[in-house]
């Protein structure tokens, strides 16, 4: 069984491939507190069609870089928009 990770895509700026960062909550062994862990993954991403923000699911297979051992399975909701600065604007 493949394992499979959902998170949301931090970056999209290579070529077919995109970084998930998936969180996740964990127990402390002894203490018994949970926190929040953060882990990031590249995945492969054929036809570049995640982009950032995006949440999506993505699949183990085998090896296809040094970093890369995940792929692209599903994107289960997409960004609902950006906040974008405009450049060149000047106080009065």
């Amino acid at each position: 069984m493949a394992k499979t990770l959902t998170g949301i895509v931090t970056s999209d700026v290579r070529d077919k491939t995109i970084t998930v960062t998936v969180t996740s909550r964990e127990t402390h062994p002894l203490y018994g507190k949970q926190y929040t862990v953060s882990r990031k993954y590249t995945a492969h991403d054929e036809n570049d069609e995640a982009h950032i923000g995006d949440r999506v699911r993505i699949v183990e297979t085998r090896p296809l870089s040094k970093t890369k051992s995940f792929k692209l399975d599903v994107i289960e909701e997409k960004a609902r928009g950006r906040v974008e600065l405009k450049e060149g604007i000047e106080e009065a």
